[in-house]
C-alpha cells in the first residue's frame, strides 16, 4: 500500500473509530501482547506494567499475555504480528527496530504493514557509567575517550545495528574517536554488565538503570534530550533526581534522541477494535499508577493516535534511515 493510500486509510478508522459506540467490540479471548524484544528491558518491563494494570482495574474483561519474541533483532515478534491478519486478540508494543530492524538486515517488514494504534509515550536515553568510575561528568568521560586510542572503551547495548548502536555513532562522530560496541541481549542484561564492569558505559533508557542508579551502583552523566527531564522527585541516593542530569548537549555532547513506545495491531484490523485498544490505552494513561511508572522512568508523556501519529512515524522512519546511512549500517 502506498503511503497516501496508507494515510488515508488510518485517517478512515480513526473517524469511524471516534465514532464507534462504547462496547461495539471487545475482546472474546486473551489477549497476546508481543514484546520483540528480550525481558527486562524498557519495552518488557512496559508492556508486564500494562498487562497488571489492566487486570487490576478491570480495565477489560480477558487477561493480557505478555510474549517477548525477540529474535532476530524483534523481527519474529513483527514478522508475527504481520502474518496474523485480522486477529484482533494480537497488540506489539514497539522500540526503535520497528525502524531499524528492516533496514539493517532486508527483513521483509515495514511498520505500514502493520495497524497503528497509539503512541504511548517516549523514551529518554542517558549515557551512564559505573558509580566506581573515575568520571564524574559526561565531559570528564568525553575527554577520556578523546585521550585514549581508538576503541579503548567499551559501550554496551542492546543489539547490533539498533538504536544503542546508532546513538553510540551519533556520540562517535561527535567525540571524533571510535568505540568498543558490545551488543547484549536486552537492556536489562545491558545494566548489569555495567554494573559488573565488563563494559565501561551504557545509554540504557531510564527505566532500565533505575533500580541500579537507586542502589549507587550507577552513575548518570547526561540526557540525551533538548531539555532536561522535568522528574524532581529524589531518586538515587535520596539526593539526585532525573532533574539533576544534564542534557549531553550542555555537557559538550550535541546528541539527542527519543524512543518511540507504541501500541500496533495485525493488519486488517477494524476501526471498531482500533477504537477499543486506543480507549483502553486513554484508561491505563489517566491511572495514578501511569504517573508512578512515567516517574519512575522519566519518560516524555507524548500521546498520539490516527493521522497525527502516522505523520509522525513517516518522519521518524526517514530520521532513523539518515542516522543509518550515516553509520553505514543500511542494508546492502
Amino acid at each position: 500500500m502506498k503511503y497516501q493510500q496508507f494515510k488515508q486509510w488510518v485517517v478512515g478508522v480513526a473517524a469511524a473509530a471516534a465514532v464507534a459506540t462504547a462496547g461495539a467490540w471487545e475482546p472474546a479471548k486473551p489477549v497476546e501482547f508481543v514484546v520483540p524484544a528480550g525481558t527486562g528491558g524498557g519495552a518488557d518491563q512496559m508492556a508486564r506494567f500494562i498487562q497488571g494494570v489492566v487486570a487490576k482495574n478491570n480495565l477489560m474483561k480477558q487477561p493480557i499475555i505478555v510474549v517477548n519474541k525477540a529474535g532476530g533483532a524483534g523481527a519474529e515478534g513483527f514478522l508475527d504480528v504481520k502474518g496474523a491478519k485480522g486477529e484482533a486478540h494480537k497488540i506489539v508494543i514497539t522500540l526503535s527496530n520497528l525502524y531499524t530492524t528492516p533496514l539493517a538486515t532486508g527483513v521483509p517488514f515495514n511498520w505500514r504493514d502493520l495497524t497503528p494504534v497509539a503512541m504511548l509515550a517516549l523514551d529518554e536515553f542517558v549515557l551512564w557509567v559505573n558509580a566506581e568510575s573515575p568520571y564524574p561528568t559526561a565531559k570528564a568521560y568525553v575527554d577520556a575517550i578523546k585521550a585514549q586510542p581508538a576503541n579503548t572503551f567499551k559501550m554496551g547495548g542492546t543489539g547490533s545495528k539498533q538504536e544503542d548502536q546508532i546513538i553510540t555513532a551519533m556520540l562517535e562522530k561527535a567525540v571524533g574517536k571510535k568505540l568498543t560496541y558490545i551488543p547484549y541481549k536486552g537492556g536489562g542484561d545491558v545494566a548489569v554488565q555495567l554494573v559488573g564492569k565488563h563494559v565501561d558505559s551504557t545509554v540504557n533508557n531510564p527505566i532500565e538503570a533505575e533500580s541500579h542508579w537507586r542502589a549507587g551502583k550507577l552513575r548518570a552523566l547526561c540526557v540525551m534530550d533538548k531539555e532536561k527531564l522535568p522528574y524532581t522527585a529524589k531518586l538515587a541516593g535520596s539526593t539526585l533526581s532525573w532533574s539533576d542530569i544534564p542534557t549531553c548537549a550542555s555537557a559538550g555532547v550535541p546528541v539527542d534522541y527519543l524512543m518511540l513506545r507504541g501500541i500496533f495491531m495485525p493488519p486488517g484490523a477494524t476501526p471498531e477494535q482500533v477504537g477499543f485498544y486506543v480507549e483502553l490505552f486513554k484508561k491505563v494513561r489517566a491511572l495514578p499508577e501511569w504517573k508512578e511508572f512515567m516517574d519512575k522512568g522519566a519518560f516524555k508523556q507524548t500521546f498520539m493516535s490516527g493521522p497525527e501519529f502516522v505523520d509522525w512515524l513517516g518522519r521518524n522512519e526517514q530520521m532513523h534511515r539518515e542516522l543509518m546511512k550515516q553509520a553505514g549500517f543500511l542494508s546492502q
